[in-house]
């Protein structure tokens, strides 16, 4: 019983110093939970902006007015159509519901009247804000008129780009393959090359520092060409996906999230000491980013107080650049902030990397 006792206390021992089993067994389920509850019980309690543009100013309008400023879903706008559809079309609002003149005097004579909602079939969450404005319709319907349904929603979307989930899906997974280049096939490399002297006695030769440098980024790039490469292939032949941008405006935001995600590899591999140590700065980096970022769920289902930190990842804004310009979806941001975002990071991250690195 002693030898069972000692042998046991050594497995566990064991186990409790192998810092990326622990992760792995213990921590990441619970991050992965923390993650997955914050979003999904965050989206009852998420705000979408939709205008309201009330031609009409009779009873119903009133009552529908009232009725969907009373829903804390909605953060209603209010203001006139063309203004309103302009703000729909830049990605500003989800939705534009339209109260045509005439509505209250249809509804009043007994003939049946269409509130008009303009959406953007291209933005995942315009679906769950059609689906309120149908439930809000139907309960104004039956409080005003008391007979057989008069009041209905006629959706109108302003585009014929309809995304299916793979479109919604295909930018964001290269997005974050980018990201998963930069951070598990830069980092850990460089750091096993470093514990290993093999860093030192390459700096030790004659061939310049900078020349070995600028081919391991090099190399890099042409893995994250590929993997470009690949994913468009895969997403456009075996799922039909129709790349509806410009193909210089895609290679240069791939090329620039390429760099920015490189860069910050370099900066983690100089913070590292071991392998254990990098792996799990990079797995800290990654799955919030993985998560949050907007690749597997729009981040308007992000709750709110959470919003700030998903505002200043990087992944972010990559995801939504290329999302705008392989499919045509809503703007998150505009394409020149998503640039000078990723621009920015990439600066700063270089800038780290330059000031951390370590060749021994």
């Amino acid at each position: 019983m002693r030898a069972f006792a000692q042998l046991y206390l050594a497995n566990v021992k064991e186990f409790i110093r192998d810092r990326m089993a622990l992760f792995w067994t213990l921590a990441f389920p619970i991050f992965f939970i923390a993650v997955f509850g914050i979003v999904f019980n965050g989206i009852g309690s998420s705000t979408f902006d939709v205008g309201l543009a009330l031609e009409d100013h009779g009873t119903a309008a009133t009552t529908l007015e009232q009725a969907f400023k009373s829903v804390s879903a909605l953060n209603v706008i209010e203001g006139q159509r063309d203004d309103l559809m302009a703000r729909l079309k830049n990605g500003k609002l989800r939705a534009v519901i339209v109260v045509p003149s005439g509505a209250s005097a249809a509804v009043a004579g007994g003939q049946a009247a269409k509130v008009e909602t303009y959406y953007d079939p291209s933005s995942q969450s315009a679906q769950i804000v059609l689906t309120i404005v149908d439930k809000v319709v139907g309960g104004v319907d039956q409080q005003v008129t008391q007979r057989p349904t008069l009041l209905s929603v006629d959706q109108v979307p302003i585009t014929s780009n309809n995304l299916s989930e793979i479109d919604f899906l295909l930018p964001g997974i290269l997005a974050m393959s980018l990201m998963q280049l930069g951070l598990f096939a830069t980092a850990p490399a460089l750091v096993q090359l470093r514990e290993q002297q093999v860093l030192r006695r390459i700096g030790a030769t004659p061939l310049p520092r900078l020349t070995l440098l600028a081919a391991q980024v090099a190399h890099r790039l042409t893995i994250g060409a590929v993997q470009t490469l690949i994913i468009l292939l895969i997403g456009v032949l075996a799922f039909g996906v129709s790349i509806v941008g410009g193909i210089g405006m895609l290679v240069a935001f791939v090329l620039l999230g390429a760099m920015m995600f490189v860069a910050m590899g370099y900066f983690i591999s100089g913070l590292a000491r071991t392998q254990d140590s990098v792996n799990g700065i990079t797995q800290l980096l990654n799955f919030p980013m993985m998560f949050l970022s907007g690749v597997f769920f729009p981040v308007d289902l992000v709750p709110a107080w959470i919003k700030p930190v998903v505002a200043i990842m990087p992944l972010t804004y990559l995801a939504d650049a290329l999302r705008q310009i392989m499919v045509g979806a809503t703007p998150v941001y505009s394409l020149t902030i998503d640039f000078v975002v990723l621009a920015g990071w990439l600066v700063v991250c270089a800038v780290l990397a330059v000031r951390f690195f370590k060749w021994e």
